[in-house]
């Protein structure tokens, strides 16, 4: 029975071995991996900036100022879906920091002003400066 044990003993882990490798030393297939959650966070981003272009570009205003300027906004629509992911995000935070008509400084400027003459009529008690 020793002697039985000693020669299926190294056969059996070779087998085992050998019947593991192919196994172990097979190439991934890239198609049928998971999607991580940053694959799909970026792709809704990526989405969504490309919507919130569409969005802009379609405003009448928008459109008004295209034809104005003697851009077509069949061109224009083409060169946004031509866009990579990056620059549709660069885009649409550019679009989202320009200022839409007056600039803070401006309303500030205007509250101050109010305040500053009902101050001066009497009304309110806001500037110590004014008596």
């Amino acid at each position: 029975m020793k002697k039985l044990y000693r020669y299926l003993s190294p056969l059996l882990i070779a087998a085992l071995v050998l019947g593991s490798l192919p196994v172990a030393a097979a190439p991934a297939n890239p198609g049928s991996g998971l999607v991580s959650t940053q694959d799909v966070l970026n792709a809704e981003r990526s989405q969504g900036d490309r919507e919130r272009i569409h969005e802009i570009l379609a405003r009448d205003d928008v459109q008004d100022q295209l034809l104005a300027q003697g851009v077509d906004p069949a061109e224009v629509e083409a060169r946004v879906a031509a866009l990579s992911d990056a620059e549709a995000a660069q885009m649409a935070d550019q679009l989202e920091q320009l200022p839409a008509g007056a600039s803070v400084v401006g309303a500030l400027f205007a509250v101050f002003v109010i305040l500053l003459v009902t101050d001066i009529l009497g009304l309110t008690n806001v500037y110590p400066f004014v008596r």
